[in-house]
């Protein structure tokens, strides 16, 4: 079984590496920030090409360009052969959310010369946590949230920084002295959503706060118990 493994994962390199080409194409389009419709200049974007393969579609290498100054691109794409679907692949970082974007070859050949994809803008969150209360010594609080329907612990890195007890667990802190903030990024002009869930004395108490995340601003929400 693992040489079986092993020899399907050297073909599948073998085939992504030696991918048959299928003529060129010329692409021209511009990258835009989906709310605000300003183009975003210098931003990477990369091409897979998708090809069949026991039912399955294995992504292929087919290139890499990125937006000029004013957030525009042309690029000559080289089809691979038996490829009927592309992903253009948006490259993320701290100031717009990674997009990727399927098209099929009629759409490539329709409008090549007027592509356009379009980002989401990220922005600061802080959300910080304090127990005020003393008793009774053990209870326990989890924390989450979402940005725009989604979790906003895989949108992007987060940092917790503890001026007290540090948590039990990843998010979920048990009594003592907390005074801990989550820093982290979440959609601009967004709802975020953020949900305690309390546990003291037996019950279940559940909180929960929705901010609108306003862009290039530093947006907090604070809980206290």
């Amino acid at each position: 079984m693992k040489n079986f493994s092993f020899i399907t994962f050297i073909t599948l390199l073998l085939f992504m590496g030696c991918a048959d080409h299928a003529g060129k194409i010329e692409i021209k389009g511009k990258v835009l920030d989906e709310n605000t419709k300003v183009t975003i200049p210098q931003r990477a974007i990369i091409v897979q090409a998708l090809i069949k393969s026991d039912d399955k579609l294995i992504p292929v290498d087919a290139g890499q360009f990125r937006t000029d100054s004013s957030g525009c691109f042309a690029y000559r794409l080289t089809k691979v052969r038996n490829s009927y679907l592309y992903n253009f692949c948006l490259v993320g970082d701290s100031a717009y959310d990674f997009s990727t974007n399927k098209l099929g070859m009629t759409e490539l050949n329709r409008y090549s010369k007027f592509l356009t994809f379009y980002l989401n803008k990220l922005t600061d969150l802080t959300i910080t946590i304090e127990r005020k209360s003393k008793s009774p010594l053990r209870d326990t609080l989890y924390v989450s949230w979402e940005s725009n329907g989604e979790d906003g612990k895989v949108l992007y890195p987060y940092k917790i920084e503890n001026y007290g007890v540090a948590p039990a667990l990843e998010f979920i802190w048990i009594g003592g002295n907390i005074k801990s903030a989550i820093k982290t990024k979440a959609y601009a002009d967004k709802n975020t959503i953020i949900c305690w869930k309390l546990y003291r004395n037996g019950k279940r108490k559940e909180f929960t706060d929705t901010i609108f995340c306003k862009r290039d601003v530093s947006n907090y929400v604070n809980f206290k118990y």
